[in-house]
């Protein structure tokens, strides 16, 4: 007899003791032996098969898209607000108190996507401000051309007046290679006077400035 499978399950009878040898005969109980191996070989199907209903065809066809799924993909979002002020007078690069987020990779080959945007015054209007992103202690995506190389933005502070201060986007796709908690934030020095961080030099009017980080899948 042909099998059922895979449209429906089998009833196959077992030959007893007292049965004759024609019922079933013996070539039939191979027949349908035969019959339900070679169904179920064609459902399951053989590797990297083509038939498009076999089980290895299926799998092979989630796999891909499984794998589509995750590559490109954004895997986790961090975001930090900062909606206070923050001044200094350093002429060395200090930490913008508040302006960081950690975030920790779920895979070494993932890249992070760093977005943020940071407002920025001074007082008086002449002096030049300078704003560097920073990975834990690792200063990223810093200019290497002189005069005033080795920051990731600089600024103549000539374009300021007291009365108004400078929203300062910036968008980089890092390479950190770690699984460990990674710290990204900006650090600011200027050349003379006071720079501020989410208020004008006349101290006026405030605004507010973020760092947000994406981990992005390999």
């Amino acid at each position: 007899m042909a099998t059922n499978f895979p449209a429906s399950l089998d009833s196959l009878t077992n030959p007893t003791s007292s049965d004759s040898l024609n019922s079933p005969s013996h070539s039939a109980q191979h027949a349908n032996s035969n019959d339900a191996i070679e169904a179920l070989q064609a459902k399951v199907g053989a590797d990297s098969s083509a038939v498009t209903s076999s089980l290895d065809y299926k799998v092979a066809q989630l796999e891909t898209d499984v794998a589509g799924l995750v590559t490109g993909k954004i895997l986790q979002v961090v975001q930090t607000v900062k909606t206070d002020v923050f001044s200094t007078t350093s002429t060395t690069l200090v930490d913008i108190t508040g302006l960081s987020v950690a975030i920790t990779p779920t895979a070494a080959t993932s890249k992070i996507l760093v977005m943020t945007q940071v407002s920025v015054g001074h007082s008086p209007v002449g002096s030049a401000i300078y704003l560097d992103l920073v990975r834990d202690s690792t200063s990223i995506f810093n200019s290497t051309a002189s005069p005033g190389g080795g920051y990731t933005l600089r600024y103549n502070g000539m374009v300021f007046d007291q009365y108004s201060s400078m929203p300062v986007p910036f968008i980089y796709l890092d390479s950190p290679a770690t699984t460990s908690a990674t710290t990204y934030k900006w650090q600011t020095s200027t050349s003379t006077g006071t720079q501020y961080v989410n208020r004008n030099g006349a101290g006026t009017y405030g605004a507010t400035s973020s760092i947000t980080v994406m981990e992005v899948a390999a």
